[in-house]
């Protein structure tokens, strides 16, 4: 009874474990399918991070800039990228840590630019009389919601800094970031599916054999006791 009871509990779990393997399986190939799109359409729109000669991260020319939107993005943003996605022999923006990465960089120049705002007549705000003429704002690490919509050289300043395309971008690039992350976490999980799959076969197999083992014991004590009979 003992030998059936853990055969079929080794049949059991020996079945469960297919359907995770077959589990693992699909996923696996679902996230592969997400990956091929993913990186069909980044190398479409062929946008690539700059590297200089020895291989470092440069912006405009110098790793003080690059090192400067890293700062941006590890510690005011609190991302941790990844770098062993920042290969300058693949240097086309198709991990997450790159995407967030060119997000950065063009938060870095957006926050740090200056904005020309030109006033076709004087204007009067609070007290204060602007009057008609060119100014050269700021922007002095302002995000959109930081600017008085309503001052005179705030508001314009606020529209060509943090502009539609400017939205747009980060908005595409904030997606393309989260999208990546799910096929790494599908990836995971496919991963997890068969090592559980696997593990649960072995188990199962297991205990078909020590049910085995218990029947070929049983089977010899049983004749053991026939020759004494005799």
């Amino acid at each position: 009874m003992k030998r059936n009871r853990l055969q079929s509990v080794g049949i059991f779990l020996s079945a469960i474990g297919v359907i995770f393997l077959i589990a693992a399986g699909v996923a696996y190939l679902k996230v592969q399918d997400g990956y091929t799109a993913f990186e069909t359409f980044s190398a479409a729109e062929n946008v690539e991070l700059s590297y200089n000669e020895d291989g470092q991260l440069v912006d405009r020319g110098t790793t003080e800039g690059a090192d400067a939107i890293m700062t941006l993005l590890t510690e005011d943003w609190g991302f941790n990228p990844n770098m062993g996605d920042l290969d300058a022999n693949d240097p086309v923006v198709n991990t997450a840590t790159e995407m967030m990465y060119q997000m950065a960089t063009i938060g870095f120049h957006v926050l740090h630019g200056t904005q020309t705002v030109v006033l076709a007549e004087d204007v009067e705000y609070k007290g204060e009389v602007f009057a008609a003429g060119t100014y050269e704002f700021e922007v002095d690490g302002r995000y959109w919601t930081d600017f008085d919509r309503s001052h005179p050289l705030e508001g314009p300043a606020r529209s060509q800094a943090w502009s539609g395309t400017a939205h747009g971008l980060f908005g595409q690039l904030g997606v393309g970031a989260v999208t990546h992350s799910v096929l790494q976490i599908g990836l995971a999980i496919a991963a997890a599916f068969a090592a559980i799959g696997g593990m649960a076969i072995l188990t199962g197999l297991g205990l078909v054999w020590v049910s085995k083992e218990e029947k070929i014991g049983e089977l010899e004590l049983a004749k053991e006791k026939a020759e004494v009979v005799s």
